[in-house]
């Protein structure tokens, strides 16, 4: 154990990715892990554009008791991204 976590505490736990789900041409790669007893919202949406593999991580402040509920709260949450946003979300520019 580090000297930090030995300090402060370890609080989160490793994410455990969920199976890939297709969306619309899109990967959505759920990985909620478990901080202060509840699992927080996050995941990774990926795509192939032009032979290249982009890839947008998120985390979200939603934090839920059962890591199954989370899950589902974050393909809906990536699915929600990508509607709104599409390739855009690759863009390096945003802000």
């Amino acid at each position: 154990m580090s000297f930090w976590s030995a300090l402060f505490g370890r609080r989160a736990e490793p994410a455990k990715t969920a199976d890939p789900v297709e969306y619309k041409g899109f990967i959505i790669r759920a990985a909620p892990y478990k901080n202060n007893g509840h699992y927080q919202t996050a995941g990774t949406i990926e795509r192939e554009i032009g032979g290249v593999r982009k890839e947008h991580r998120f985390i979200r402040a939603d934090a839920y008791a059962g890591y199954d509920d989370a899950v589902t709260f974050t393909v809906n949450k990536a699915r929600q991204i990508i509607d709104l946003q599409g390739d855009k979300i690759f863009d390096q520019t945003r802000t």
